[in-house]
């Protein structure tokens, strides 16, 4: 697989990585499988694919001893990416960037993934109670100590922007710069030490980050970890309107998921398939390989728990889109509904 540097690093990963979250976290908890997730995890790397994506909070903490199993036997293979700084309670979730806790949480994520280093460590969201250059700081220390070799911040915090946004009716011109705050705050902690990567949303139906956050990070040689790039499976045209979700999947309370704006949305997922035909490929391909497409610097995170679609989104590294399917995809209808 074509390999993508991180940032201004030396680190290099697979051109598509692998999301752990759906095998403990926000997807059909009845579909999960230990030994189905370790198979994924194989699959993927087998395929290519080095790039793992998890996070303390997944399970929470179950998704890290998963992948510990993983790396005890192909330590080699895979670029390690977790994060910190999201705590899971009874009935909430809550930020925590002290420094002390941060640095804490990195030794347990060390022990439950069975490795000496981090390769990415990413600040999961920012503490509201902390400056996030203290929280940064200590991240920085970790890397000092040679724990992690580099430094990535995940901009939940847009997303979270997006939803107070709709929640006031503001404009959709105010939406659309809902990365100005997280820009802000990378700006502040570049000068403490380097971002090597940013995590934030990105796929056909969901683009804002094209506007400022992916050249903001090309032109410091930062790199985009696209998450969500399928669009949390509708673009794979997997997923049937009206199907129905169970009851913790997040898609159950998604505006973008009912059935009435799922099968609005489905001309998109049309458009893809248009696509793929001519390249012999699927529809789920045909979109990652349109955020491969959106620079040398932007790594699609499509996140599975199986490993049929695993092996399947590492061979989109090998799909070139030309000019024209790149043109007939910008053509293709925005989606419809709010997304939260």
């Amino acid at each position: 697989m074509e390999r993508r540097r991180i940032g201004a690093t030396a680190l290099e990963a697979g051109a598509v990585g692998l999301g752990c979250m759906p095998m403990h976290w926000a997807y059909t908890a009845s579909q999960r499988s230990g030994e189905g997730s370790l198979r994924t995890i194989h699959a993927a790397l087998d395929a290519g694919t080095s790039l793992l994506d998890t996070a303390d909070m997944y399970g929470p903490f179950t998704n890290e001893l998963l992948l510990g199993r993983v790396l005890r036997e192909r330590r080699g293979e895979a670029f390690v990416a977790t994060k910190c700084g999201l705590l899971v309670g009874d009935q909430h979730i809550v930020a925590n960037g002290r420094p002390g806790y941060v640095k804490r949480a990195c030794d347990a994520s060390l022990r439950r993934l069975q490795t000496d280093v981090i390769d990415l460590y990413q600040l999961h969201r920012p503490d509201p109670e902390v400056p996030v250059e203290e929280t940064w700081g200590a991240m920085a220390d970790l890397v000092s100590a040679g724990k992690v070799r580099a430094l990535g911040w995940s901009a939940v915090g847009a997303r979270a922007q997006r939803r107070t946004s709709l929640r006031s009716g503001a404009p959709a011109a105010r939406m659309t710069g809902m990365y100005d705050t997280t820009i802000r705050q990378l700006e502040r902690i570049q000068q403490v030490f380097p971002v090597s990567s940013v995590q934030a949303e990105l796929s056909v139906w969901s683009r804002e980050a094209l506007d400022r956050l992916v050249p903001w990070c090309a032109s410091r040689g930062v790199g985009l970890l696209a998450a969500m790039p399928l669009g949390n499976g509708f673009l794979s045209g997997t997923l049937t309107p009206g199907q129905g979700f169970e009851p913790e999947d997040v898609r159950a309370r998604h505006p973008r998921f009912t059935a009435e704006m799922m099968a609005a949305n489905q001309p998109i997922v049309a458009g893809l398939r248009r696509v793929a035909h001519r390249h012999d490929a699927s529809a789920a391909q045909v979109a990652l390989a349109w955020v491969l497409a959106q620079g040398r610097h932007v790594i699609p995170v499509p996140g599975t728990k199986k490993a049929a679609w695993a092996v399947q989104n590492a061979a989109a590294a090998e799909l070139r889109l030309t000019a024209e399917d790149l043109a007939e995809i910008a053509a293709l209808p925005k989606a419809m509904g709010s997304w939260d």
